[in-house]
């Protein structure tokens, strides 16, 4: 089998685990190159991995024609750009979440993603190719509805009341990137992109954000350090997003969905091989239930790969994330923070 020869841009530090790591238990794919703003980094990235190619800039990645498909790491601002340029040049995409910085962006992106259907350009929210968010949202959602049928009303809950999600980890690092206004950065950014995708996945819908409060920085006042928003499904139901970087609720991590006839609380979505535990109360008893799988970084690029060189369904496409984007800047726009990617007064 010929492999399936992807390039990183940007040494980040994601990037082993990410994708360095699981591509050695992936047959069929390797790490073929790697380029950074800084050469020196880029060749040391390469010696210490044992990738091939270490390339100078970000555009002599993607000309690469030894590289099949491009992993893009790099800070939130420059996903839009970077995807669009591996598009354009005919590499498949696996670009980390959140795919843009906004809503706009994401459109352009699906756009030409939809414009290249011979291409793969997916999303990176890791945690939704483990089993368990499967068995999270078939628990809410039965199988696939019928055509008409109300959204929330096939799964042991009943029809969906209320939909809630913490993402919340304890970084107080002023200094990272994820505080930087002008690289796409914020709590509702970073950890929000996993709450709000999966706030969308158990809803069924999409929601609008019907208020929003966010503790800034005092140093940099656009940039969220954590954030709160209330939601509400079309079908009625209510929801709550919670994320954090740095705030009083130091680590959480879970999601709850109330039915009419019972109760989802899951414990740890995020890395569900480590650990997780999802609970179910309806009126036939309570039960708790574990769901194997793989590491998500590990399934997530098996789903990649398979996509590439199957046409395998991919479940966290571009055009999905339009909608993912839709609802962060309506959160932003809810707090009264400025969207990301527009010009600060």
């Amino acid at each position: 089998m010929t492999p399936l020869r992807i390039g990183v841009l940007g040494a980040a530090a994601i990037a082993p685990a990410a994708l360095v790591a699981p591509a050695a238990r992936v047959p069929g794919v390797a790490v073929a190159a790697v380029a950074a703003r800084d050469p020196a980094r880029a060749r040391a990235f390469a010696r210490r991995h044992g990738v091939a190619a270490a390339h100078a800039s970000y555009a002599g990645l993607v000309a690469d024609p030894g590289v099949d498909a491009v992993y893009i790491p790099l800070p939130n601002s420059l996903h839009a750009h970077w995807t669009l340029r591996a598009i354009e040049a005919g590499k498949h995409v696996l670009c980390e979440k959140p795919m843009t910085a906004n809503r706009a962006e994401a459109a352009a992106v699906a756009d030409a993603a939809d414009a290249a259907p011979g291409l793969v350009v997916m999303e990176a929210f890791h945690y939704r190719y483990h089993p368990l968010a499967e068995r999270m949202r078939a628990v809410v959602h039965g199988a696939a509805p019928p055509p008409g049928a109300a959204p929330g009303s096939g799964g042991e809950l009943g029809r969906v009341r209320r939909v809630e999600v913490d993402m919340c980890v304890p970084l107080p690092l002023p200094g990272d990137i994820r505080y930087r206004y002008d690289l796409g950065g914020g709590a509702a950014m970073d950890t929000g992109c996993y709450a709000a995708h999966l706030a969308r996945l158990l809803g069924g819908e999409e929601p609008e954000v019907v208020a929003a409060r966010a503790a800034t920085l005092r140093r940099a006042p656009a940039v969220d350090r954590a954030v709160t928003a209330e939601l509400a499904f079309p079908s009625g139901a209510s929801g709550r997003l919670r994320a954090s970087l740095w705030s009083a609720r130091l680590l959480s991590v879970g999601a709850r969905v109330v039915g009419e006839h019972g109760e989802l609380r899951v414990a740890n979505f995020l890395m569900p091989h480590l650990f997780h535990r999802l609970r179910v109360r309806t009126p036939h008893g309570v039960r708790t239930e574990t769901v194997p799988g793989d590491a998500t970084y590990t399934a997530q690029l098996r789903a990649f790969a398979a996509a590439v060189r199957e046409g395998a369904p991919v479940l966290t496409p571009a055009r999905d994330a339009v909608h993912t984007m839709a609802l962060l800047d309506a959160v932003y726009r809810a707090a009264g923070l400025p969207v990301r990617g527009s010009a600060l007064d």
